[in-house]
């Protein structure tokens, strides 16, 4: 599957990778821009031509039948989304629980246009004293843009410039709705 994978994204697609996944085996994977259902897709194929294992949560009726296998499959791990249940807490507690969890997520929280992230992703890799990874879907230059790890520190607001200022410039497939 890796050597297929590079073949289609490369040779088919004729998209470029620019970048590393750095060598941890736990992290906070944000990928912005989020404009379309094809991320999804991109996201999967990415992850085979890194071939790495990385993850991601859903909602648990996801993986009830008929479809659930396919979640569980693409490395999807099912949480419990209603209000009284603590998000960032219940995936806090599967970095612990597991020796190797890459967590990737769409810190922008819709696939419209946003001005500022969800904040979500930053306090689940402090609690859980990961790293996070940005990641870059640029559609406008055909390319997934990996920056190296990054650590938060106790100034979330200097940390969220630095994050924001990675993904200037980045066009989603749907070019309007772009962070």
């Amino acid at each position: 599957m890796h050597n297929l994978a590079k073949f289609i994204y490369f040779k088919v697609l004729g998209w470029k990778l620019v970048g590393d996944f750095p060598n941890v085996k736990k992290c906070v994977v944000i990928v912005v821009p989020h404009t379309h259902w094809v991320d999804f897709l991109l996201g999967l194929l990415i992850r085979k031509v890194l071939n790495i294992e990385i993850n991601y949560i859903g909602k648990k009726s996801l993986f009830k039948a008929p479809y659930g296998w396919f979640f569980r499959w693409t490395g999807g791990t099912p949480v419990n989304r209603t209000k009284s249940e603590n998000l960032v807490e219940a995936v806090i507690n599967i970095f612990k629980e597991r020796d190797v969890f890459r967590f990737a997520l769409a810190p922008e929280g819709t696939r419209k246009k946003v001005s500022k992230l969800k904040t979500g992703f930053y306090f689940i890799a402090k609690g859980a004293q990961v790293p996070i990874v940005k990641v870059a879907f640029d559609f406008g230059r055909k390319q997934v843009i990996i920056d190296s790890e990054f650590y938060t520190t106790d100034n979330p607001e200097s940390d969220f410039k630095k994050i924001e200022k990675f993904y200037e410039g980045v066009k989603g497939y749907v070019a309007d709705y772009s962070f």
